[in-house]
């Protein structure tokens, strides 16, 4: 074959391309292009949250919503909550699923590739945390969860705005970095704002989740049934006093990573198909329609169809009914602010960095390709944009008016710092690699 006609090694068919290398490209694609319009929720909410029509914005997300079935079901949420519980939870269903992928085909899968980024996060995780007790010792310290999470989208997001020439390894790197972090934000969630736990709710809710795992060992292949016992755990974990969101990550692990048919005899069954299709007057087995859409795993499927929906619409909307907030200093708790900010800005860099060096310095991980040590400061620097989760945390943390704005300030603040500088410090690396 000419060369000039030759795909690239990451563009062809062998396995590690198809399996790592592609899913993680279209992956950052999607959410990239979806952190322009997340982006574009939060400045809207900042606008009607700062105009002559902000209590307008409060009144709507206020708003209640009940839902009531007989005597089953009863809730009774405002529309802030129903985003923030319910629709969040196809969120987390989304980042359940790129965790499975990266355990099972992608960076997490190999122990000592993993060993890095997984280091990274729990350093980008401890040193934030620490910093925001330290200003708020005595105080709300409730809220040292908020800057321990770094949003995906958006870190993805100023990893690829600052240029093709950020090596690859760099940005499986932040990928995995952040897949890792959402795993200890999730921890966080589930262990610390979790109030008033009914035994008997939770119960229920793990009887769904091992009702799912018994019917996917099973090989049922309806959605149906997943849907079912979904819906039912997130009920479940809802009126256990559980973040019901994080319903979605359990669900996303549960998925099949690998195809129900073997792959490599696609094109021997589709033969087969075309063969069937010439001789009987054009009619096409519906087994064959089935087997074309079951070449592709669960995992894939779902989270093709899934992911522009949170991308696009899930997420925009979670930032709309969070990101309002006012910009005036009256009310603002100091502490709160500087907590999460420094947090994010500073203790994300101290943390992903120091640690990062003493895995490599103890030989427990080693640096991707072309990496060097100012790709890893950009990649710190990246991971301090804790916009999504970090939002989300805040508002479990935070009952009082006044210290969730404090916190939500902190968070835009030290996103948009944070994203600025890993910007410039990644274009800097890029310019002295090309040097």
């Amino acid at each position: 074959m000419n060369n000039a006609l030759r795909p690239a090694y990451s563009a062809s068919d062998r396995p590690v391309p198809r399996r790592v290398i592609q899913p993680v490209r279209r992956f950052m694609a999607v959410e990239t292009a979806g952190g322009v319009v997340m982006l574009a929720g939060a400045i809207i909410a900042l606008i009607w949250a700062n105009s002559p029509w902000d209590a307008s914005y409060v009144r709507f997300f206020e708003t209640p919503i009940e839902l009531r079935v007989g005597g089953v079901i009863d809730l009774d949420l405002t529309v802030h909550e129903w985003v923030n519980d319910g629709l969040m939870s196809l969120f987390f269903l989304v980042v359940g699923l790129e965790i499975k992928r990266q355990l099972v085909h992608g960076e997490l899968r190999d122990r000592r590739a993993a060993a890095l980024p997984a280091v990274a996060a729990l350093g980008g995780m401890i040193v934030p945390a620490a910093i925001y007790i330290l200003f708020n010792l005595g105080g709300a310290t409730d809220g040292f969860g908020v800057p321990v999470a770094t949003d995906i989208a958006f870190a993805v997001g100023v990893v690829t705005l600052a240029g093709s020439r950020v090596p690859l390894g760099v940005r499986i790197f932040i990928l995995t970095l952040a897949v890792v972090d959402d795993i200890g934000g999730i921890v966080v969630i589930a262990v610390f704002y979790a109030e008033g736990v009914s035994f008997a709710w939770l119960g229920s809710a793990v009887a769904c989740i091992v009702g799912a795992y018994v019917s996917r060992r099973l090989e049922v292949r309806s959605l149906v049934p997943y849907l079912a016992f979904g819906t039912v755990c997130w009920y479940s974990l809802h009126s256990a006093g559980v973040e019901a969101a994080i319903v979605g990550v359990v669900f996303g692990l549960l998925a099949p990573a690998h195809p129900f048919h073997d792959p490599s005899r696609f094109g021997e069954r589709i033969e087969e198909a075309v063969r069937h299709f010439e001789r009987t007057d054009h009619n096409v087995p519906v087994e064959i329609a089935t087997y074309v859409r079951e070449v592709a795993s669960p995992l894939d499927r779902v989270e093709h169809h899934l992911t522009p929906w949170v991308s696009f619409l899930i997420v925009p909307i979670f930032a709309l009914a969070n990101a309002g907030v006012s910009v005036s200093t009256a009310g603002l708790d100091v502490d709160v602010f500087a907590g999460v900010a420094a947090g994010l800005v500073i203790g994300k860099i101290v943390g992903i960095v120091s640690f990062t060096w003493l895995a490599v310095r103890f030989g427990v991980g080693r640096l991707p390709q072309r990496t060097g040590w100012l790709h890893i400061l950009g990649v710190g620097a990246a991971g301090g944009i804790g916009f999504t989760v970090a939002l989300f945390v805040a508002g479990l943390s935070f009952d009082d008016a006044d210290l969730l704005r404090s916190a939500k300030l902190g968070i835009l603040a030290a996103s948009t710092t944070a994203g600025l500088l890993a910007y410039a410090i990644l274009r800097l690396a890029s310019r002295e690699e090309r040097h």
